[in-house]
């Protein structure tokens, strides 16, 4: 397993657990909002997403192509999300623009380790 793909599928099941334990804490941590109402749901169902993908991307799993082309697919998005949320919009907290650096190098990471493997 890549060590990049490794890396990303731990963040993001830990990432989802926050958000299904404590959602209100995610949202003020990144976004520095309160959630409440339809949008505590909908992040508890976006973390419910997220564990499950680091579940199938997880260490030691028998991950394929797909798993690593999905995360590196997710990751680049989200890249382009969070930054464009933190330069054109009013939202941002104190972890916005580290998740933005995370996921760029996620990226990075997860696309240098798909062109490797073309290769060989």
């Amino acid at each position: 397993m890549n060590e990049p793909l490794a890396v990303a599928a731990i963040v993001e099941v830990v990432t989802g657990v926050a958000l299904i334990v404590v959602p209100s804490l995610v949202g003020r941590l990144l976004l520095d909002a309160e959630l409440s109402g339809a949008a505590i749901v909908t992040a508890r169902v976006a973390g419910i997403g997220l564990f499950s993908f680091g579940l199938a991307c997880w260490p030691g799993s028998e991950t394929t192509a797909a798993a690593s082309r999905a995360m590196l697919i997710y990751n680049l998005l989200v890249t382009l999300y969070l930054a464009d949320l933190g330069i054109r919009s009013e939202w941002g907290g104190v972890l916005l623009w580290p998740a933005v650096l995370f996921h760029a190098v996620m990226t990075m990471g997860l696309a240098r380790g798909r062109v490797v493997s073309m290769r060989a």
